[in-house]
């Protein structure tokens, strides 16, 4: 049974905040260690305010990120209501995406103009979540099926689609697609 120890300093996160470092250590303990979740021990331990000195200096830690998977769900839910601005607010500068055939985009307008004579609306219906931490940012991928309506306003469903996205400081980087938009169209034309 691993024990985990954390010394953090107090006063500076919630509740919430504490929870999602002892899930994410928990998490990263179970991805080396066969044990399941209770075995494993998270304690978090706080050094009362004024408390922790580094360089002859008193420290103020950094604040806490958003949780990735929130970050990531926004976005997108921003992006099916078509709030450009709110979602253009959460990328990061220099973000690039890569949609099916290999196009990438740096700009959300050329995707909403890649997208118009593909369909009119998409939404998704999500099945799963996996959140990883990297050296880079944090790695979010989603899973599940789109639905939607075409250009000629056909109706579509159960296409399956997996995004992945790196989530730096709290702001998307880099977002990756992948669906199965393209085998469908090919099925109902009879290919």
């Amino acid at each position: 049974m691993p024990v985990i120890n954390v010394t953090m300093l107090g006063g500076v996160y919630d509740a919430e905040v504490k929870t999602r470092i002892a899930e994410a250590l928990t998490d990263a303990m179970r991805t080396v260690i066969a044990a399941p979740p209770e075995g494993v021990i998270v304690a978090l331990n706080e050094l009362p305010a004024g408390n922790y000195m580094r360089g002859r200096t008193f420290k103020t830690p950094g604040p806490a990120l958003p949780d990735a998977r929130e970050v990531v769900k926004t976005f997108l839910e921003r992006m099916e209501a078509r709030d450009l601005t709110g979602a253009q607010s959460m990328l990061a500068d220099g973000f690039r995406m890569v949609f099916p055939g290999g196009v990438e985009f740096s700009r959300l307008e050329e995707l909403i103009d890649w997208a118009k004579p593909r369909y009119n609306w998409v939404k998704k219906t999500y099945d799963d979540w996996d959140v990883a931490a990297r050296e880079d940012g944090v790695a979010v991928t989603c899973q599940g099926t789109l639905r939607g309506e075409f250009p000629d306003g056909t109706p579509f469903e159960g296409i399956r689609f997996v995004d992945w996205f790196l989530v730096r400081d709290g702001k998307l980087s880099r977002q990756h697609v992948w669906n199965d938009l393209g085998e469908y169209v090919l099925s109902q034309a009879g290919a």
